[in-house]
């Protein structure tokens, strides 16, 4: 477990704050992905995004006590310990019309895994539960785009980024805790995995 010491991500104990769980791309694919962030606030008005570090969602946004973290933390530790470092690929533009566009991620059978003994664990140890009690499948993917992307910018820019090649591959070695500082997002803390690669691969293919 890696306690981050941002400035913007300390607690007060008295409270209850909001926090998810996601899989964060290492520094040089952030990167990149942060450059198309901006390029859709220059271009499609659309700054939502830049609102959290690029990610890849495994437990959406919930409430918890900061005086319990301690308890969320524990299991988040113990849980990241008995799993492996997890490939993940992504390839291409995707989209969620008519408002969120975003880089798609490879549903392989380890991410595939990893999300499910995840969530339930979660529930069944911590009580977190899904936003919507509906069955979804989960779709990984790596948002750019959303909720302030007009409808008219969405089928301008998809237009662009339907068909854009782009492909980054790297091995998730942890998970990250992310907290809610009233403005935006900021990882709070790091969870290792169990396995750690001697050489974490990076490849990056922009077209």
């Amino acid at each position: 477990m890696t306690l981050l010491g941002h400035p913007s991500a300390t607690v007060n104990p008295s409270s209850s704050n909001r926090f998810f769980i996601a899989l964060l791309p290492p520094p040089a694919i952030q990167e990149e992905v942060n450059g198309i962030k901006q390029h859709f606030v220059e271009h499609y008005q659309s700054r939502a995004a830049l609102r959290s570090p690029p990610h890849i969602t495994l437990q959406p946004p919930f409430t918890w006590l900061c005086n319990d973290l301690p308890r969320l933390e524990n299991h988040l530790s113990q849980f990241a310990l008995s799993q492996l470092s997890v490939p993940i690929t992504l390839q291409g533009f995707a989209a969620f019309a008519p408002r969120v566009i975003y880089i798609d991620v490879l549903q392989t059978p380890e991410l595939l895994r990893l999300h499910q003994v995840l969530t339930t664990m979660l529930a069944e140890k911590l009580a977190i539960l899904p936003p919507s009690r509906d069955i979804r499948s989960f779709c990984p993917h790596l948002t750019v785009a959303f909720r302030d992307l007009t409808v008219q910018n969405f089928n301008a820019a998809w237009a662009q980024f339907q068909s854009r090649s782009l492909f980054f591959e790297f091995v998730a070695t942890h998970l990250t805790l992310l907290i809610h500082n009233g403005q935006c997002w900021t990882p709070y803390q790091t969870f290792p995995f169990l396995e750690q690669p001697s050489a974490l691969k990076v490849g990056v293919s922009d077209a």
